[in-house]
């Protein structure tokens, strides 16, 4: 499930396989994850181009080249994949790059986002749906966004709009940090637990963004939350499933009292 360190990590890989290198081809095998864009016309546009110095705002990994900006998005399964055309096709390679040194893959087996193409001011309206990149909002900036919304907290955090970048894994490891219930009306937060969440949001980012995915460490309640028996790993009570905001949550009970 892709999240901000995974698609920090794909820059990464788009930025050490892709800056500075031209695009010889594009192969789609399964236009299906082209959004605004024929196969016939994403070739057509981008052969020849070189790619630029990748940036990445939330979910959004930004291409940019000399002239159309390649946006991907990589929902639930996607990913980008660095390999040699000498490498045996996967059978969930949906579009192929060919670069003047290597292949960059994109691979994605449920194709529930996928690739876009724009021109700047497109890309700039797209992007502006965006709240701040969870990754450098500032405290302030967090608090104000926050601490006005009338919904449950997980759902304040899982809402791109307002602060973009966290899914599942992110919002449940942080509240869990923070010892906030996920159930939590945002607005019922006092200002020691909104910071105590941006402090907590900045160190799980900061740590998952080094090994480029939310890290599964026994210490972390990710490491936990897919055992059939899971446990706190902070004071052992057993761990809570259930649905908010629509998700599949996991808390503790005891670290996360419902007093919101």
């Amino acid at each position: 499930m892709p999240e901000l360190p995974d698609v920090e990590g794909f820059r990464r890989v788009l930025a050490a396989h892709g800056q500075g290198r031209r695009i010889a081809d594009v192969k789609v095998a399964d236009p299906g994850v082209l959004h605004g864009v024929s196969a016939r016309g994403l070739r057509r546009e981008l052969v020849g181009r070189r790619l630029g110095a990748p940036e990445r705002h939330g979910k959004w990994l930004i291409a940019r080249t000399d002239a159309p900006v390649l946006l991907f998005h990589f929902g639930m399964t996607g990913a980008l994949v660095p390999c040699t055309p000498d490498d045996p096709p996967h059978p969930h390679d949906r579009v192929v790059f060919v670069l003047d040194g290597g292949e960059l893959r994109f691979r994605d087996q449920r194709k529930l986002q996928g690739i876009r193409l724009a021109d700047e001011a497109e890309a700039k309206r797209l992007l502006a749906t965006q709240g701040p990149d969870a990754l450098t909002v500032g405290r302030d900036e967090f608090e104000q966004l926050l601490s006005p919304r009338r919904g449950r907290i997980k759902a304040a955090l899982l809402d791109q709009s307002l602060i973009a970048g966290l899914g599942n894994l992110l919002a449940d490891e942080i509240l869990w940090r923070a010892r906030i219930h996920p159930a939590c009306l945002a607005s019922k937060l006092d200002g020691a637990q909104l910071r105590g969440l941006y402090t907590q949001m900045r160190h799980v980012l900061r740590a998952s963004v080094r090994v480029g995915r939310v890290p599964g460490r026994p210490s972390w309640l990710t490491g936990e939350r897919y055992e059939e028996d899971p446990h706190c790993p902070r004071c052992g009570h057993p761990l809570c499933r259930g649905r908010i905001a629509g998700r599949g949550t996991v808390w503790c009970p005891q670290c996360q009292p419902e007093r919101c």
